[in-house]
């Protein structure tokens, strides 16, 4: 019975993992159109008159999830790196 070499699961780990990151990095772009939509539609109805409060608050939950996909984003290179250390080391 054949066994897989090592590298093989440390390649399928990766792939996954940066599969990962490029649904994050989409995900990112498209909460930031969504994020900007919102802020031209709240400018658009407080030129026209007082906006409803859902109108008000719509940009919020696109900010927040900016925000986290935004701070993976942003550890991602130093989590490698981290990592990439830990390997040399071990």
């Amino acid at each position: 019975m054949a066994t897989r070499p090592p590298r093989f699961t440390v390649f399928v780990e990766k792939e996954i993992q940066l599969n990962w990151s490029a649904w994050i990095r989409q995900g990112h772009r498209w909460l930031s159109l969504a994020f900007t939509l919102t802020v031209i539609a709240n400018f658009v109805a407080m030129a026209v008159g007082e906006p409803p409060a859902w109108v008000v608050y719509a940009p919020l939950p696109p900010l927040f999830l900016l925000l986290f996909s935004g701070l993976y984003m942003f550890v991602l290179p130093y989590a490698a790196r981290h990592s990439r250390r830990q390997a040399e080391g071990a």
